[in-house]
């Protein structure tokens, strides 16, 4: 018996039955917990070192961004594997293995001596905190709720926004500001060992119906005339991957949802430069991280509600269409309130996307197989990611403007809200 099995097996296997309260609200919070330590692996908080491993390792921007975007992209790529290892061997166990492992790759990061081993570094970071650490926790969350779903995921997305991308940067500068980067990376990796690895081993739990439970505490519906408008999603039927990636409306969802991550970081990447080619300051690009940060955490909360009593299609309708307008309006760029307005429409977009990218795949293809469904669909969100900054830095060096990106994305952006508009639940039964 391996050590994560024992740990596991010391805890009551009825733990779930012996909380006075619905599992599912355990589940929540660990999950979002889960969610929440993937800081360490993120963007948000690898942007504060880099400055000091430039300095320290003494090699280039360019090299750091370069070994960066393949550590995101060989991580990226792992991910499919790890969603078959959370429907083979349950979130649990996986919870437990991966912090482990995450927290290990935290604390080598503190020993990069050059830049073969900070490119491995980086591979491990993304790979189990960015990818896998995000995918487990995710996943057990949508396994616990179905009706509600949507409000699980909204307050999940809350939370990370205000605590994962509010506070965790902050705290990573204080730490090294305090200390220095590398006994940071340690504190980060001791952190994942003593608090997520407990917290993954001791909290989750697989399907409720293994503990003769039902997802939100109450029995699914038999029929679709118990449900009440947008609780469709309500009636499971699951499917593989490779049932799943068949069907038309699965391409749709996937093109439709991974333009966020790829237009997104383009945009992000290149945001101080585009500021500067409307006349403004690299300061004001930056402020607008704060609208863009506030929309995207009360979206995220409102698409939560939304997506659990109105159809997944107009959400995902609605959201790229906002996200279509914020692209138009780089154009009327023209101090503070024209960049808030950017911000607001921006996040705002972000966050009903999100929420939408989390429910749907549960709603449409089931819960059996969501490990592997979500591997697939997070991998090709991180090379939409990884690549998404090279379009518009292309444009911009052979035409000197970026309007032509701009404009041709946010016509794409609205014929995919128009095309999302024909989306339909899949039935097996009609294939």
């Amino acid at each position: 018996m391996s050590v994560i099995d024992r740990v596991t097996t010391s805890v009551k296997k009825d733990l779930p039955n012996r909380t006075p309260f619905f599992y599912g609200w355990i589940i929540l919070a660990a999950g979002t917990f889960g969610i929440i330590m993937t800081g360490p692996g993120q963007t948000f908080s690898v942007s504060i070192f880099i400055e000091f491993i430039m300095e320290d390792l003494g090699i280039s921007r360019t090299l750091v961004s370069t070994l960066y975007s393949v550590g995101t992209l060989i991580g990226g790529f792992t991910l499919p594997f790890w969603g078959r290892q959370i429907d083979k061997h349950g979130a649990r166990k996986l919870a437990g293995i991966i912090s482990l492992l995450f927290g290990i790759s935290c604390i080598f990061m503190g020993f990069v001596q050059n830049a073969l081993m900070l490119l491995l570094g980086f591979i491990l970071i993304r790979m189990l905190g960015q990818g896998s650490l995000g995918l487990v926790s995710q996943t057990v969350i949508n396994q616990w709720w179905v009706r509600k779903r949507g409000m699980a995921m909204g307050i999940s997305g809350l939370v990370m926004s205000l605590v994962g991308m509010g506070v965790f940067p902050t705290l990573v500068y204080a730490l090294i500001s305090a200390f220095e980067w590398r006994v940071t990376f340690g504190i980060l990796g001791m952190a994942l060992l003593l608090l997520m690895l407990p917290v993954g081993l001791l909290f989750f739990r697989n399907k409720p119906e293994e503990y003769q439970l039902h997802p939100d505490g109450v029995p699914l519906p038999e029929s679709k005339e118990s449900l009440v408008v947008g609780e469709l999603h309500a009636i499971e039927e699951n499917w593989t991957l490779s049932e799943a990636i068949k069907t038309r409306v699965f391409w749709i969802l996937v093109i439709g949802t991974a333009s966020f991550a790829f237009l997104g970081t383009g945009i992000f990447f290149h945001l101080v430069s585009i500021f500067d080619t409307q006349g403004l300051s690299a300061a004001l690009a930056a402020s607008v991280f704060v609208p863009v940060s506030i929309a995207a955490a009360l979206s995220t909360l409102l698409g939560g509600y939304l997506a659990d009593h109105f159809p997944l299609k107009y959400l995902l309708a609605f959201s790229l269409v906002m996200q279509a307008v914020s692209l138009f309006s780089v154009k009327i760029l023209s101090g503070p309130g024209t960049a808030i307005i950017f911000g607001l429409i921006l996040g705002a977009s972000m966050g009903i996307s999100r929420t939408v990218a989390t429910v749907v795949w549960p709603a449409f293809y089931g819960r059996a197989n969501l490990g592997s469904i979500y591997g697939f669909i997070s991998a090709i969100g991180i090379v939409g990611a990884a690549v998404g900054p090279l379009p518009f830095g292309l444009v911009y060096d052979k035409m000197g403007s970026y309007q032509p990106v701009l404009v041709i994305s946010a016509v794409v952006s609205i014929l995919l809200g128009l095309l999302s508009l024909s989306i339909k639940k899949p039935s097996k039964n009609l294939q």
